[in-house]
């Protein structure tokens, strides 16, 4: 389900009038979070969500554990074990063939033939999202910073959040985790901030990115017609300012619908064009994986 289809035009309000209707009880506008977070990514691939609860029963009963732990080297392993599970799966269904491409490529170059079993795998929608978010969680809790939640609903609805769930921003465990355990109640001046967020974010998307990729494609896929080192650039250029503003304008509709729903993420994107350098840009682009 994509922000700009009309599934979720259909699907953000049902949900934002559910949501609401319930603003006096906190456990069941969690519960409503997390069937929403789910409906959401099943419309992509259902088959992925047990990989999606895994993940997340997998930390939620480390991080009790390690909590509860005092001895160092038992509060090692258990890290150690959450970070292996949730990178194994990561670098598993991202890496597999990728690897093994590499393994036989280099054996081959002795003179050695290596014959490897690829797989035909699906990459899960917003695998390196929820993977990085749990970890944090746990990290977290490693470190001191933070007290493990003994409410399931809640944390996997933190692990799940729909709004930024497929392609961030990452949030940290310390900043959106409590915002599930706060009582909220509805503003019409959150309202009206989120939904300015979310206009924005689709003017982006549909106006400036999905126009310009059309000329991008064009530039890149049809090199009999348009050659030259000028028109190369100047593709090359638009190509920047479509990823741009792909990437930061689903930031910005996370953000306006969070904020709608009462919540509040980071901004993950702070004018990255306008960046001295190399380290200045890469703080201004994509901020939450940087941090």
């Amino acid at each position: 389900m994509l922000f700009n289809s009309l599934d979720f035009a259909v699907f953000l309000p049902l949900v934002f009038i559910l949501y609401w209707s319930f603003q006096k009880n906190r456990m069941v506008q969690n519960v409503i979070i997390l069937l929403a977070s789910y409906t959401f990514y099943a419309f992509w691939d259902w088959r992925f969500l047990g990989l999606l609860a895994f993940s997340t029963i997998v930390d939620f009963f480390i991080g009790s554990a390690l909590h509860s732990e005092n001895k160092q080297n038992q509060r090692k392993l258990l890290l150690w074990t959450s970070i292996s599970i949730n990178l194994g799966l990561l670098a598993f269904f991202k890496y597999h063939n990728f690897f093994l491409q590499s393994f036989i490529d280099a054996f081959s170059f002795f003179g050695f033939v290596i014959q490897g079993q690829f797989l035909n795998i699906i990459l899960p929608l917003g695998i390196s999202f929820y993977t990085f978010q749990t970890i944090s969680y746990t990290i977290d809790i490693y470190r001191r910073k933070l007290e493990p939640t003994n409410d399931f609903v809640a944390f996997a609805a933190f692990v799940s959040f729909f709004p930024q769930l497929v392609a961030g921003p990452i949030e940290r465990s310390t900043t959106l985790l409590p915002q599930f355990r706060r009582e909220t109640k509805f503003s019409w001046e959150r309202f009206n901030t989120g939904l300015q967020y979310v206009i924005w974010g689709l003017f982006k998307k549909v106006v400036i990115a999905d126009r310009l990729s059309y000329y991008v494609n064009l530039g890149y896929n049809d090199h009999d017609t348009y050659t030259g080192g000028a028109v190369f650039c100047l593709t090359t250029v638009l190509f920047a300012f479509q990823l741009y503003c792909d990437f930061s304008a689903y930031s910005d509709i996370a953000k306006g619908i969070a904020k709608i729903l009462g919540y509040d993420l980071m901004e993950n994107f702070n004018h990255p064009f306008s960046a001295k350098n190399i380290t200045d840009f890469w703080r201004k682009w994509h901020i939450s994986l940087s941090t």
